[in-house]
């Protein structure tokens, strides 16, 4: 018998949220070969509507709810880190990162195939957050029919804003989890459809391509990459202004390991395998009792809504093989059914000495690698104030017609400013002709690691005899910048 419990989104208040999907998939689980009753499906609730809540909190009053609600009976008499029996979880927007950020605290990398969580359904998951928390708690408060005029908690609506620090900790730990998968399978449903009873207010995150109105595809799926850039090691033995920018070259390339698919990066940037079963579900909204990919579903309507289907689909695989199955079945269906496609580049600007740029300017380059790209391939841009992470939106198809790519990164202060600073870098790459160098529906976090150079004026020795008289006025010279 499937133990099963469900996560709903951010700012829910009220249990109705879940829709007929529990019912639904009791109903229908027979007929997939699953053992599922309605009385083993737990509807989970946690507080995510106040500000002192993180995301960590909530992660750990979870484990303690699944060890009193769920398994309470099972567990009496136990000691109080007894294992947890095996359950599957299925959740909806920020309950996805809720669950994998439990699996994550409680599991980790070092322990992930014990993790009792063996099925991880998520549908239209913010895993790398959400554009709309960029427009802050009391606009999206005003989204009465996503929140109900509920304010969403602003330590959850933190770890939501694209390119949080929070976010960046578990991608990075997630992708160093083993592969295979073990006993711990993730996936992920999402729908592009957006539904106009939501208009609320004119906001152009509400009708976004590529998203369902609150979380772009982009946003949700679990394929996605970590690239780190590194600026060229040759020392700067001269500086003149307007100096070429220096090569930035690709130090490591990290991607979530497939069983039986090793990752074969082409020496291209941004090409990532399909190693988590991703699947765009058609007409389907992030909210909504008529398309909303989770309310919307009833015992009645059931069969004519593909992701009950697919949930039940995710809850059959039990081993490597028919993971990476699923991994080509459902990207063979989102493949066939989208005519438009969008990819997520987060940047973060670090030197080599560990510290945050916080003052740069990142350029996206086109052809010829000038910093223009034609209008339309550039959807959005946003930058979070915290992490000082640079957020951009890309037609990944519109890209691709366009013979060159690449990143230009202006750190200030520049060298030639002062005595300490930083040399314009540039990573460029050749579209294969109609091919885009960005995956369709990904994330990819791009960490750029530019060097600091220091003026040779900036310490020196002289002479006790004759002394120096006043050195306030040095000024850097022309000579070597040392790395």
């Amino acid at each position: 018998m499937v133990t099963l419990v469900m996560l709903h989104g951010w700012s829910v208040t009220s249990a109705e949220t879940y829709g007929g999907l529990p019912e639904a998939l009791a109903a229908r689980a027979a007929d997939a070969g699953l053992e599922l009753d309605i009385r083993n499906i737990h509807l989970g609730e946690y507080i995510s509507f106040h500000d002192e809540v993180r995301v960590d909190d909530l992660a750990r009053a979870m484990d303690a709810a699944l060890r009193k609600d769920v398994f309470g009976a099972e567990l009496q008499g136990q000691p109080a880190d007894a294992p947890l029996p095996p359950f599957a979880c299925i959740t909806h927007s920020t309950g996805g990162p809720l669950a994998r950020r439990w699996a994550d605290l409680f599991y980790g990398a070092a322990r992930i195939a014990d993790c009792p969580m063996q099925h991880l359904v998520m549908l239209a998951p913010a895993n790398h957050g959400s554009a709309l928390a960029a427009i802050g708690k009391q606009r999206v408060g005003r989204l009465k029919a996503w929140f109900s005029g509920v304010e969403p908690g602003q330590g959850v609506l933190d770890w939501l804003s694209l390119g949080s620090d929070e976010a960046f900790l578990l991608q990075e730990n997630t992708l160093h989890y083993p592969d295979p998968p073990h006993s711990f399978f993730n996936f992920v449903l999402s729908g592009e459809t957006i539904d106009r009873a939501f208009y609320d207010f004119l906001n152009s995150y509400l009708k976004e391509a590529g998203s369902d109105g609150v979380v772009r595809l982009a946003g949700a799926n679990m394929n996605y990459a970590f690239i780190r850039l590194v600026q060229g090691a040759t020392l700067l033995s001269t500086f003149s202004p307007g100096a070429n920018p220096d090569d930035l070259a690709i130090t490591e390339l990290v991607m979530q390991p497939v069983p039986g698919l090793p990752p074969e990066p082409d020496g291209s940037l941004f090409h990532s395998p399909y190693v988590s079963p991703f699947l765009v579900v058609p007409d389907a909204s992030h909210s909504g009792d008529k398309i909303g990919i989770m309310n919307s579903v009833t015992p009645d309507n059931a069969g004519n809504k593909p992701q009950v289907a697919a949930i039940l689909k995710c809850l059959q695989v039990n081993d490597a093989a028919a993971y990476t199955q699923l991994v080509a079945q459902f990207a063979a269906q989102t493949n066939a059914s989208q005519e438009k496609r969008y990819t997520m580049l987060i940047f973060r600007i670090n030197d080599d000495q560990g510290r945050r740029i916080d003052d740069y300017d990142l350029l996206l380059l086109g052809e010829g690698y000038h910093p223009q790209l034609p209008k339309g391939v550039v959807i959005d841009r946003q930058m979070n104030a915290a992490s000082s992470a640079l957020v951009y939106y890309i037609d990944c198809d519109a890209l691709g017609q366009i013979p060159q790519f690449g990143i230009r990164v202006v750190a200030r202060p520049a060298i030639g400013d002062g005595f300490a600073g930083y040399m314009a870098a540039e990573y460029r790459i050749e579209n294969t002709a109609g091919s885009s160098p960005l995956p369709p529906n990904q994330t990819l976090y791009i960490d750029i690691v530019l060097r600091r150079l220091v003026n040779r004026n900036a310490t020196r020795f002289w002479p006790a005899q004759p002394r120096r008289k006043s050195f306030k006025d040095t000024e850097p010279d022309n000579g070597p910048y040392l790395d």
